[in-house]
């Protein structure tokens, strides 16, 4: 919007770069320039200001589908004034001499001039599709086919409108129909959930069973191991008992030996001493053997008196008595003469 000041019999406008400002005076254009300052009398002159920047117009209508099916097309149109003198010719774009603000809506009027051609092409597009087509090649086809459409549009090429890009950015059907035609899907990512939780449920399954299937092997490998090693004890401990065993079986035979040699030898020596005995008793007999009676018996009488101990009573016969006495006294008279 253009900026003017006032004062007593004359104003001043001064227009931005992005505005194209017309000067009429008595209905006739005496100035036009973009961007421009100049003084003026109001009472006089009339303006009128066209915006020669890049506008964006957004939009948003519902078309049916051949199939009968509503479909929501949402998007946005960049279009400019590239004729200032012939929009202004079309469309009332006259501002208030005192305020510079327009006396009409011409902003609002290129718009829905705008938005309708663009709707009256997407419906007609729209309705000789079904809406499988339209949901599939609407961003590839619609675009293009809008575009050219306004660009060759004969009502806005009349009013010096020329369109830069057009933009869509949703076609959708219905919330209802929208949610219906998401549920196949929505039911095959499902299914392909499911599935990848099963397959990781039975991995983990097969992965525990693998587990319990090494714990198992494990234990059993342990419980071979301990069988083995009870074994090599059991064994371990019967060589220790037959090697125990053995030694005290070789020990009781050492003893044994030891035992029989030393009773041979005592035998040997018993009967060595014995053999002496014999012998030295064998030649006192044979020395007693020539000896005379008397002899023998007074040898006999002082053994015994050597042997016995204290006699309390002795009864001697007379007989007895005289008989031993002549032996004794024989015995000593042979002695004598000996």
């Amino acid at each position: 919007m253009s900026d003017i000041k006032r004062y007593p019999i004359i104003s001043h406008l001064r227009a931005e770069p992005t505005t194209f400002v017309l000067r009429y005076r008595k209905g006739e254009l005496v100035r036009s320039d973009r961007g421009g300052t100049f003084w003026f009398r109001p009472i006089n002159t009339a303006l009128a200001e066209v915006p020669v920047d890049d506008r964006e117009q957004s939009f948003m209508f519902t078309g049916r589908s051949a199939d009968f099916q509503d479909v929501a097309i949402q998007g946005t149109i960049t279009y400019r004034v590239v004729d200032a003198r012939l929009a202004s010719m079309r469309i009332d774009f006259g501002i208030d001499v005192a305020t510079g603000s327009y006396r009409e809506q011409p902003l609002e009027r290129l718009a829905q001039m705008i938005t309708q051609t663009a709707q009256q092409l997407a419906l007609d597009w729209v309705a000789h599709r079904s809406l499988d087509d339209v949901l599939r090649e609407a961003v590839q086809e619609l675009r293009p086919i809008m575009a050219a459409g306004l660009t060759g549009d004969p009502t806005l090429a009349e009013v010096g409108l020329e369109v830069a890009t057009v933009r869509l950015t949703r076609v959708a059907p219905t919330p209802e129909l929208e949610k219906a035609l998401q549920a196949p899907t929505r039911e095959r990512l499902q299914q392909t959930a499911d599935e990848a939780a099963f397959q990781r449920r039975a991995m983990a399954v097969d992965k525990e069973r693998a587990i319990e299937e090494n714990e198992l092997a494990n234990r059993i490998e342990l419980a071979k191991r301990a069988a083995n090693l009870l074994a090599e004890q059991g064994a371990n401990e019967r060589r220790i008992a037959e090697n125990q065993a053995e030694a005290q079986r070789i020990e009781a035979v050492a003893a044994a030996e030891r035992t029989q040699l030393r009773a041979g030898a005592q035998a040997a020596e018993i009967a060595a001493v014995q053999a002496a005995t014999n012998a030295a008793e064998q030649a006192r007999i044979e020395i007693y053997r020539d000896l005379p009676t008397q002899v023998l018996v007074g040898l006999a009488a002082r053994e015994l008196a050597a042997n016995l101990g204290n006699i309390d009573h002795l009864n001697i016969n007379p007989d007895g008595l005289a008989a031993m006495m002549q032996n004794l006294m024989g015995a000593g008279t042979k002695r004598l003469e000996a």
